[in-house]
């Protein structure tokens, strides 16, 4: 007999992706914890939502507040069953370029944000006894060497090195009921690509197919129902870019050619949008 469905919380999930699986959530029977830095936009989904969610103001960064966010879900819905760590940034541009604040921000809220919110969701877990599943949403920039965003790939390196690591850890400390799961999308037509059509730094997120959110949700929803350690996509990408890993300098010889057409693709997105007037 499958046990009853409690609280979830998701990161970021103000809008975009993190919007759109707080609503997956909620579809499922879940009372969602609708976190964001930005208090409004927590409370105007939550809103849409309805009865199935509770806003919440959280700044990942914070140990402390990531925390209470855990100890709320258990206060409004009687227990945490799924975690979804979606709060991400990115800054592109050369590494050296970039102020230290920069760099930091990112590895804050990618990486230190991932392992506040995988931590805070464990202790949760194991102290109802109930098990539970994290979901880490990184990026393909974890698996592979991407020139322009280099600090956030960083970060996301960091965040799946820390999922894979703390799945061993709990197999060895014998915790079978709690699962990590890390999905890694190519670019995805989110706020967060919105203003990177003219951004040379960014080509990369261009590079491979531009994912729609509706595409990750679903990859959520596949890992909810059959967890699995990383989910790349699409599996393809996934593939390309774990060999280009592999082999750094043909990595680096192809990378031209990669750039180029991905700049090609920017421009043709930025012209077909400038034509509709939409995003």
């Amino acid at each position: 007999m499958s046990r009853a469905r409690r609280g979830a919380v998701v990161t970021g999930a103000g809008r975009g992706l993190g919007r759109q699986t707080a609503e997956l959530l909620a579809d499922r029977g879940y009372h969602v914890l609708v976190t964001d830095l930005d208090a409004d936009l927590a409370a105007a989904t939550a809103a849409q939502i309805g009865s199935h969610a509770t806003p919440m103001a959280l700044d990942v960064r914070d140990a402390d507040q990531v925390q209470a966010a855990a100890d709320r879900i258990v206060e409004v819905a009687g227990g945490l069953d799924v975690w979804v760590n979606n709060a991400g940034v990115l800054v592109t541009g050369q590494a050296w370029t970039q102020e230290a604040s920069v760099h930091r921000l990112m590895l804050e809220v990618n990486a230190l944000g991932t392992i506040h919110g995988t931590v805070a969701a464990i202790r949760t877990m194991r102290q109802a006894a109930r098990g539970g599943h994290v979901v880490n949403i990184a990026s393909l920039a974890g698996l592979t060497p991407v020139p322009g965003e280099a600090v956030y790939a960083a970060s996301k390196h960091a965040a799946v090195g820390f999922s894979l690591s703390t799945v061993a850890d709990l197999w060895l400390a014998g915790i079978d009921d709690i699962d990590i799961s890390c999905i890694c999308p190519d670019g995805i037509w989110t706020p967060m690509l919105y203003d990177k059509l003219d951004d040379p730094a960014s080509a990369l997120s261009f590079s491979g197919k531009l994912l729609s959110p509706d595409e990750v949700v679903a990859a959520v929803g596949k890992v909810l129902d059959a967890p699995r350690e990383i989910t790349s996509l699409p599996k393809w990408r996934g593939a390309q870019v774990r060999i280009g890993a592999a082999s750094p300098r043909v990595g680096r010889a192809l990378m031209p050619l990669i750039i180029k057409a991905a700049r090609h693709k920017q421009r043709k997105i930025k012209d077909r949008i400038e034509r509709s007037g939409t995003a």
